[in-house]
């Protein structure tokens, strides 16, 4: 049985404050000594006096255990070197956040007892800036040291799920069903692997309760079984499994799925002459046989405060990034782990997870040290996802094939990382970083000065495999600013270090302002205001994210995935690339990207997004379908220009199954009329759609922006 704790917590040497468990200390500090509200202003930089600290948290354990049972301390996280004690007796020490700490307390315990945790200082590779750099010695995710969406926060703490659990002399331990499909999928064969002495009794239901097997044997097989699908695909189909005997029971779901990379169509290339050179990486998801292309996000945590993250809050995104009819994400690298229910939640939505290990950015270099404790966090993270069908991708971690990280196939850390994803969970493919060869990073701005273009054009003129991080940023509601900038800076916005904090200037090095992006916001309109500087921006990242996104699908199959950088953010940003305010507020982008990913939709490739009198606009007019079934639909194409619609085509389309169909391109020589906008609408019932671009008169004028409804 388990038992919850009452927590207090202090600072060594210090007064005792109420500790939330699981949490995180630094939040749970700047509630008892009055931080305010760490979103607005300057307010985070009080926690820069703490950083250092160390702390202690305690308990007087509480719990009821009956003859013959043990008393054991259970933790699923603890942020991240920390000692556990009880009656001042050190009973373990340890380094690392994901590694679920088991501790048989019984013969340590006297009655009236207390359970200390002293947690000691972040870990910080010595010499580096303050900054992500100080995270490489450590398996410490490196978001919290900054990045371009949070900032210098370093929490700690126990920060998941963590308890006293009374267990029989020999507990039941982990189980893990691992299974086989045969090539034509009428069998899976199932192997449990138990830990524990004795007979453990198996049973396995479908979805309906019925029974599918019942027995000690810990190899069985199912017959016809159903099969899980991604979103979008089919049905994210679970079975439901308990093992129950004398040292306890353990349930659980299952779902049954093979997964592959397979090489991108057109992807194999054959250079001139010797030495050959390698192609672009396969990428292509092949989920049960099928190709499919995987449509998503990347995913931060969607707190500063891990420990803050309850199942209501995970189910709240998630079920945003399914409605967004999106059937991925990419749990990025600098982020770490997120809880158990997060990839509970996945299974059951039919959401895919490609899940990054704690890499980010920086040469992880190989110290005994350092790879000790990465296999240590590596195998335990492996371990507790592998029974996920969600997890379909593991990767070594974010942009480590680059200048600025330096490492390669060859680096140790990386081959540590593929052999035990080989050993632990040689079902799911393996990639040692993103990108790799044929895969885009960028860009990550409406318009591109060193290409001379926008977002229609850069990614029409783009040939990747896969587009796993691009973005068009958007500046937060005029409501939400007066929230985190003091009115004293707020309009004009401009590079002080409100603005800076919050990420509108200086997010990352050499771009003043990429994310506010106001100078990108003057190429197009004049804004006078602050409300008209926010609807420029959300307009942009409106228009771009649907460009980029159709554009990556209507290059199927050659490229295969397509996942925006970022779906959430951990804190309340002036501006970002995210389709998601903290804490869980949908942005005008995030209803325009749902609209491009539907299974079925009539959808235009346009060659800009400005247009001006007397210029041809030309549109090619495409039915995009990556759906398991076939699309018929016919389309009326019209040109609406400040109120005045012109009729422009009209199509009978037909998409084989998951094939899209390119049909006619329109034609039409743009009238004289006063700025505006140019909206392009393709008539098609539920697979219609709406491009809204901007008109001029003439070269010379522009015009103050308003924000179209979406």
């Amino acid at each position: 049985m388990k038992f919850t704790q009452s927590w207090r917590l202090r600072a060594i040497g210090g007064e005792w404050f109420e500790a939330h468990v699981p949490g995180n200390i630094q939040y749970d500090y700047a509630l008892a000594h009055d931080f305010g509200d760490i979103h607005y202003g300057m307010n985070h930089k009080k926690f820069l006096e703490i950083e250092d600290w160390e702390w202690e948290y305690q308990t007087k354990l509480s719990y009821t255990a009956a003859p013959g049972e043990r008393v054991w301390f259970v933790t699923h996280g603890i942020d991240y070197f920390y000692d556990i004690a009880v009656n001042g007796e050190i009973l373990l020490r340890h380094e690392g956040m994901f590694t679920v700490t088991e501790i048989d307390l019984t013969d340590h315990l006297r009655g009236g007892d207390t359970l200390s945790v002293f947690v000691h200082k972040h870990p910080k590779a010595p010499g580096k800036p303050a900054d992500r750099n100080q995270a490489v010695g450590s398996v410490k995710p490196a978001v919290s040291y900054t990045w371009d969406y949070h900032p210098r926060i370093l929490p700690s703490g126990i920060w998941d799920e963590t308890y006293i659990e009374t267990r029989p002399a020999h507990p039941l331990g982990e189980v893990y069903l691992s299974y086989t499909l045969t090539p034509d999928y009428a069998r899976a064969d199932v192997h449990a692997e138990i830990e524990g002495e004795g007979a453990y009794r198996i049973t396995l239901r479908d979805r309906e309760g019925n029974t599918v097997y019942d027995g000690e044997e810990r190899d069985f097989s199912i017959e016809n079984p159903h099969l899980w699908w991604c979103s979008g695909q089919g049905d994210p189909y679970l079975y439901t499994w308990t093992v129950a005997g004398e040292g306890g029971c353990r349930s659980g779901e299952i779902g049954l799925r093979t997964v592959e990379l397979v090489m991108n169509e057109g992807a194999w290339r054959e250079p001139a002459g010797f030495p050959k050179s390698r192609s672009a990486a396969p990428i292509t998801v092949c989920l049960n046989g099928r190709r499919i292309f995987a449509k998503g996000s990347n995913w931060v945590l969607p707190d500063m405060f891990p420990g803050n993250m309850t199942e209501a809050r995970y189910e709240q995104h998630l079920r945003l990034v399914r409605d967004a009819h999106m059937n991925i994400l990419r749990c990025h690298g600098g982020s770490g782990i997120n809880k158990d229910v997060f990839y509970r939640l996945c299974d059951r939505m039919g959401i895919m997870v490609l899940q990054e290990f704690p890499l980010a950015c920086n040469n992880y270099t190989a110290t005994p040290a350092y790879l000790r404790i990465l296999e240590q966090e590596a195998r335990a993270i492996i371990r507790r996802l592998r029974g996920h069908v969600s997890v379909t991708i593991w990767c070594g971690g974010n942009e480590l094939f680059n200048a600025w990280s330096g490492m390669t196939e060859q680096s140790l850390a990386l081959r540590l990382l593929d052999k035990l994803c080989y050993e632990l969970s040689p079902e799911r493919p393996f990639m040692m970083t993103s990108p790799l060869n044929g895969i885009g990073h960028g860009g990550y701005t409406f318009w591109d000065d060193g290409m001379a273009c926008d977002c229609f054009a850069q990614f029409q003129h783009s040939h990747c495999t896969a587009y796993n991080e691009f973005g068009v940023p958007g500046v937060h509601s005029a409501d939400y600013l007066h929230s985190i900038i003091p009115p004293e800076v707020l309009y004009p916005p401009r590079p002080e270090e409100n603005w800076i904090a919050h990420h509108a200037y200086d997010a990352w090095s050499g771009n003043r302002d990429r994310w506010l992006c106001s100078d990108i916001v003057r190429r197009y309109w004049q804004d006078t205001n602050l409300e008209e500087l926010v609807s420029g921006t959300q307009w942009l990242q409106c228009e771009g994210y649907k460009a980029i996104f159709e554009e990556a699908r209507r290059q199927w199959p050659h490229c295969s995935m397509a996942m925006n950088w970022c779906f959430g953010e951990p804190w309340k940003t002036a501006a970002n690339n995210s389709l998601v305010s903290y804490p869980c507020e949908p942005k005008k982008g995030y209803y325009a990207v749902a609209q491009s990913l539907r299974g079925v939709l009539f959808s235009a490739r346009i060659p800009k997004f400005d247009w001006h009198a007397g210029e041809e606009f030309t549109a090619q007019i495409w039915l995009l379908n990556d759906t398991p079934q076939a699309a018929d639909g016919h389309v009326e194409v019209s040109a609406d220009l400040n109120g005045t619609e012109y009729p422009l085509a009209a199509w009978d389309a037909h998409a084989d199954v998951n094939r899209n169909a390119q049909g006619p391109e329109v034609r039409f020589t743009l009238p004289d009329a006063e700025n505006g906008t140019l909206t392009l609408r393709l008539r098609a019932g539920a697979c219609s759609s709406e491009y809204r671009l901007v008109y001029y008169a003439s070269d010379a004028q522009k015009i103050a922006p308003t924000m179209p409804e979406t």
